[in-house]
């Protein structure tokens, strides 16, 4: 019955087969597996199984290493049993001869060993597999144990772990402080990957404490791969965390020290040792990896120490690679040090640019475009030194500027002032250089804060700026070389900070030359020019270097001047940066310009000057900039008298239209006296035209020529005024008749006044205007205020160009009786004239006249014979000796059409006509009589002359016409237009029987009564 049971149980090969890997407990390895006999089975079946649970997993190991023991036994005595022939103390040649054969024969036995006995091979293989595995569980217990604790929520460890299950029993149980923490990989994967890949991870995800138990067990296996593992230590770590798993290097050997391990056995087993593995090898046995294992990981290795130089060059790539990656300086910084702590050569410069830079990015002032900045050592070692101090100042503030740059750019200076040392190169003016040049580019309010830090009453130690005649220079350059315009209160901030030296009050003509020298060279160095458009600070700081002490101080008294007046310059909206006082220090000119800018863009200021103690209060600062006429003055009009100021101030003020508060302030204490009557006159008028010049509508009642024409009654009433206001009328109304300049595009008051002869503006308004001929008191109340009052020949001939307007116009009448005005103010001028008809004016006047009245008299489309024959009687009467015979041509012919009209007339009309031509042969004859009379006594006068053409006439009034500023066609040409060119075309045949034609005027003339004025000539 029993046997039958026992034969019915399972085998225990078969139940340890069918478990898996969770299932297996320590009842299973103590019922199970250890029962079996068969060693090499057993040992296959430990080494074939890796489990989580560290318990059990150690039982089997345990149990495979007991299994595998004597069978490592006897091959160590195999190999023990090999005695060397020779006994010695191995130091000579032979000696060493009889160790290598000794070894040789060991090995040989071995292997023949291992071919004889198979099953102990594989047992020796499997010990060594155990071995290690047992060696990794427990650096992984080790490593649970340096692990953080688990959170409360986390699973519990089980009792048997706490109770450390294969301590040594003869031990009281170990009391833990702490529960061990949760294990950074699980102990399957801890087993089956190669230590330098579980290296490579802790680095990786930074568990630093299990790196350090991994190299501190394990060192003979991770010594070559030591800088691929440091290398996946992630960039941002901090040395501090993991600074003794760092390379160190021994100062005497300048080698890279080496840790020394410590593994869990002291000794290492017989199946570990090379010559086991390479007789394994030999004899055949197979030697592949247990289920589950992976290959180990190629990583790049270095089995010895580097040099310090190498080290040294491992560091700075690190650090790089923080930098780079990263941008935390920190963490750079802190590697750095470490490695200089460790005895690193090469590092100090590197080291103290780090800190450098971590001052710039951690301690300097920082902008909202910082934060995306990376330094990297690359960069910062390209920057010049003044790019670095820019850097370190870019965000600083007036407030905090000064208290930044002796944190941050001293230490800077010194570094470099020691590096230049170091290198052989002293050079101590470096700090000093580079903080001026950055003085010299930086913003106003910079400065005036470093100036304030810098005053001559702070002690020593605390000032920025410690020389003060450099203080001085710096001030000048920076001012000088300043183009701000309403910076004034900042730069006042900065020579209120500026020292102050004991210096002679009397100056001597040497020291007053060698000042005006000294600014006279300064204002041709400011001067732009083709070498240098614009000189910079730095080049001023240049002309004030070599100036001495007393020099110094005369400029500054004069950039006090200048700030004064510069402030009162930028008071009324006409600033100028401080180097035009230089410039203009000797130049009449630019200094007027802005005395008229000044006074003339007071209303551009944000406070109009609406009063009159507005006005004085710019009067008295204007006379303020003119200085007091003292040689040393260097105030902005220093070149400019009171009486031009003055006038300067009176222009600007017509100029703003204040016209009622220019008459108040002529008779206010300011200004009473100081302008004679003839100066503003002068002032006003040239202030008139200015605003006449810049209107654009000639109506005087409103914009600019408004203001012209006010601006007249400033003064007292003089001709001039007069004149100039009735110009202004005139321009007025020349306007309102809507002549254009071009086509759609209105007359300009300018275009009026630069026309030169302004008659024909008179012509063009008559062209333009159908009915302004009929207005003559209008016209010549015009030709009067175009300036023209008094010239008799103007309005002799303003009358010529209304007749000439009404003909074209066949308004005949108001031609007629526009000639009759004409013919009489000719006579009045005549007989008003001491010189009678030698003066030119009369004779301009009277062949304008007889012009006027010939054409008209002679024109076919006037209807009234008798007013034509009076017109070509007055033409007789003015016209020259040598144009009668064109003017009796005309009057024959028209003589001949009258009496045909007569002729007609009687016969029609019988005893009605009869009364009518008795009546028009009286008044003919009346006015026959005033002719012949007038003809008379002047042929008694003068001898006749009879030209052989007859076409002068016509030729003579083209002449005179050409200078009378009228259009002769209105609706196409005129009558005498059309008679000259039919004098024109028949001129050879009139030069044929012009005498002819003369002898019949004169029987004509005869005919009537007026014959004895021809003499004996006519048949």
């Amino acid at each position: 019955m029993s046997t039958a049971t026992t034969s019915s149980a399972p085998d225990p090969p078969a139940q340890w087969t069918a478990l898996s890997d969770e299932e297996i407990s320590l009842d299973n390895v103590e019922t199970l597996l250890n029962p079996i006999s068969d060693d090499l089975w057993v040992s296959a079946a430990c080494v074939d199984r890796i489990l989580d649970d560290a318990t059990v997993q150690k039982a089997l190991l345990d149990l495979g290493a007991e299994r595998t023991s004597a069978a490592a036994q006897r091959a160590r005595i195999t190999a023990a049993r090999v005695v060397s022939p020779v006994s010695g103390d191995g130091e000579g040649e032979e000696d060493q001869e009889a160790g290598a054969t000794s070894e040789q024969t060991r090995h040989a036995s071995l292997v023949s060993y291992f071919s004889d006995e198979p099953v102990d091979a594989q047992l020796c293989r499997i010990r060594a597999v155990l071995l290690e595995r047992l060696d990794r569980l427990n650096t992984w217990v080790e490593v649970c144990r340096e692990a953080p604790a688990e959170d409360e929520s986390e699973e519990t460890i089980d009792a048997e772990w706490e109770d450390d299950p294969w301590a040594d029993e003869s031990a009281p149980p170990a009391q833990p402080a702490s529960k061990p923490g949760k294990a950074p990989i699980p102990l399957s994967d801890f087993l089956t990957t190669s230590l330098e890949e579980t290296a490579c991870l802790f680095a990786s995800q930074e568990y630093f404490a299990a790196l350090r138990i991994l190299l501190q067990r394990h060192g003979g296996v991770l010594w070559p791969v030591r800088f691929a593992i440091l290398d996946c230590i992630p960039e941002y770590a901090l040395a501090s965390d993991y600074r003794d798993l760092l390379p160190a290097c021994d100062a005497s050997l300048g080698l890279e020290l080496r840790p020394q391990p410590n593994p869990w056995r002291d000794e290492p087993d017989f199946t570990e040792s090379p010559e086991y593995a390479s007789a394994l090898k030999e004899c055949g046995v197979p030697f592949a990896l247990s289920p589950g294992e992976r290959p180990p990981v190629h990583l790049p290795s270095t089995c010895e120490p580097l040099t310090g130089s190498e080290l040294s060059t491992w560091y700075l790539r690190r650090m790089d690679r923080v930098l780079s990656s990263t941008g935390n300086v920190d963490a750079a910084l802190a590697l750095i040090q470490h490695a200089a702590s460790q005895g690193i050569p090469g590092l100090d410069e590197s080291g103290e640019e780090l800190s450098l830079i971590a001052r710039l990015v951690y301690d300097a002032p920082q902008g909202e475009e910082s934060a995306a900045e990376d330094w990297s050592l690359e960069k910062w070692r390209s920057m010049e030194p003044a790019d670095v101090i820019r850097a370190y100042l870019a965000h600083s503030m007036e407030e905090t500027v000064a208290s930044d740059i002796q944190k941050l750019v001293m230490p800077y200076l010194f570094v470099l002032e020691s590096r230049a040392e170091r290198a052989g190169n002293p050079d101590p003016s470096l700090p000093t250089r580079l903080l001026y040049d950055y003085i010299l580019s930086a913003p106003l309010g910079i400065v005036a804060a470093i100036f304030e830090a810098s005053k001559p009453t702070l002690p020593q130690g605390q000032r920025v700026i410690k020389d003060d005649e450099d203080m001085a220079r710096l001030a000048l350059a920076c001012l000088y070389g300043n183009e701000s315009l309403d910076q004034w209160p900042m730069m006042s901030r900065i020579f209120e900070c500026l020292p102050a030296w004991d210096t002679p009050e009397d100056e001597d003509e040497d020291e007053a030359d060698e000042t005006d020298t000294t600014i006279a060279s300064l204002g041709d160095f400011v001067t732009p020019s083709t070498s240098r458009p614009r000189a910079t600070p730095s080049d001023l700081l240049l002309f004030f270097k070599p100036l001495p002490m007393t020099s110094l101080s005369k400029a500054l008294d004069v950039l006090d001047v200048h700030l004064e007046s510069g402030e009162i310059l930028a008071r009324w909206s006409v600033p100028a940066p401080l180097r035009w006082f230089l410039q203009s220090n000797a130049n009449n000119a630019e200094q007027r310009s802005r005395a008229n800018r000044m006074a003339r863009r007071a209303n551009a200021a944000d406070d109009k000057l609406d009063t009159q103690e507005d006005w004085e209060w710019l009067l008295e600062d204007m006379l303020k900039l003119a200085g007091s006429g003292e040689p040393g003055s260097r105030s902005a009009f220093c070149l400019l008298s009171r009486d031009n100021i003055i006038r300067i101030f009176f222009s600007g003020l017509l100029s703003t239209g204040n016209f009622d508060i220019a008459k108040d302030l002529l008779h206010s204490p300011s200004l009473q006296g100081s302008l004679d009557h003839q100066v503003i006159e002068d002032i006003c008028l040239t202030c008139s035209q200015e605003f006449y010049d810049n209107a654009t509508s000639g109506n005087y009642h409103f914009g600019d020529m408004k203001l012209a024409y006010d601006c007249l009654d400033v003064p007292d009433p003089s001709d001039r005024i007069v004149q100039e206001k009735e110009f202004i009328e005139a321009t007025s109304r020349l306007c309102s008749f809507n002549l254009m300049s071009r086509p759609g595009i209105p007359i300009s008051p300018i275009e009026i006044r630069l026309t030169k002869d302004r008659l024909s503006l008179v012509s063009r308004v008559l062209s333009s205007n159908n009915d302004a001929y009929k207005h003559t008191e209008v016209m010549l109340d015009l030709v009067h205020k175009l300036g023209f009052r008094g010239d008799i020949v103007a309005e002799v001939k303003t009358l010529a160009m209304l007749a000439e307007t009404a003909l074209q116009m066949d308004d005949f009448t108001r031609a007629y009786e526009t000639s009759e005005t004409m013919v009489n103010t000719v006579l009045l001028l005549r007989s008003s004239s001491s010189l009678g008809s030698e003066d030119p004016s009369i004779q301009e006047a009277s062949e304008v006249c007889w012009l006027t009245c010939f054409q008209l008299g002679r024109h076919p489309e006037f209807p009234d014979v008798q007013k034509k024959l009076v017109l070509l009687g007055r033409a007789l009467e003015f016209c020259p000796a040598e144009k009668l015979p064109d003017i009796l041509s005309s009057w024959r012919a028209l003589e001949e059409e009258d009496v045909a009209e007569r002729r007609e007339a009687l016969a029609a009309r019988k005893h009605g006509t009869r009364r009518v031509r008795a009546r028009r042969e009286r008044v003919s004859g009346v006015d026959a009589a005033a002719v012949a009379s007038s003809l008379a006594s002047r042929l008694h006068n003068m001898q006749m002359h009879i030209p052989a053409s007859p076409n002068f006439a016509n030729e003579a009034f083209h002449r005179v016409a050409a200078n009378i500023p009228f259009s002769l066609g209105g609706r196409g040409r005129s009558y005498l237009s059309e008679t000259s060119d039919r004098s024109r075309s028949g001129s050879r045949t009139r030069a044929a029987d012009g005498a002819h034609v003369v002898s019949e005027q004169a029987s004509r003339v005869l005919q009537k009564g007026i014959g004895w004025l021809l003499g004996a000539d006519d048949e």
